[in-house]
């Protein structure tokens, strides 16, 4: 039998790893929170996106991923597994090995935007982590014009005494078609 999946409880949120029964909840934060807010930090949406289908599927692979150490997808809530959906925050693509690494990606209702909710779950989710997941480094690539997301993708890296702040850089295919890019979710 499968281990529990993790729920943690910061002073204002349940945090729980993303699960069947939630594509309903999640459905409807996206369609909510995408057109006008989400949209400008994230690809292309795939076809099915905003649907329960969609989602009870990714939900399914979600449980997988997580089973199977690859990602921890967690919900943001307030009280019962069922509830609405505040936001998200996932570590995916874990790397073990010499580098144990993964990357970091969060988003956060229009509403709720400002609070400090999700600098509360990334804490918690950290913590979890780095302690139970046992990765070394959370990486976070924010565009330079998201500046609450500047405020949250801090101290990266505990170097010369203190945890100090990187800035990210990339080579970039100097001849990339657009048309490869699938849209997100397949």
């Amino acid at each position: 039998m499968p281990a529990p999946l993790p729920e943690i409880r910061t002073a204002r949120l349940d945090v729980r790893l993303a699960r069947p029964g939630m594509q309903a909840a999640m459905a409807k934060f996206l369609r909510d929170n995408f057109d006008g807010h989400l949209d400008r930090w994230s690809p292309p949406a795939a076809p099915g996106f905003f649907t329960e289908s969609f989602w009870r599927e990714r939900l399914e692979i979600a449980v997988e991923e997580f089973q199977a150490g690859r990602a921890a997808r967690f919900v943001l809530q307030q009280g019962p597994e069922g509830g609405a959906i505040l936001g998200t925050c996932n570590y995916t693509n874990i790397v073990r090995g010499p580098f144990l690494a993964c990357y970091l990606g969060y988003q956060v209702a229009r509403d709720r935007e400002g609070g400090g909710l999700m600098a509360e779950a990334l804490r918690a989710t950290n913590e979890f982590m780095f302690n139970v997941m046992r990765v070394h480094r959370i990486m976070a690539n924010y565009r330079p014009e998201n500046a609450r997301s500047a405020r949250l993708a801090r101290e990266y890296l505990f170097i010369d005494g203190a945890w100090r702040d990187h800035v990210l850089t990339a080579l970039t295919h100097p001849s990339f078609d657009p048309s490869w890019i699938e849209p997100a979710g397949r």
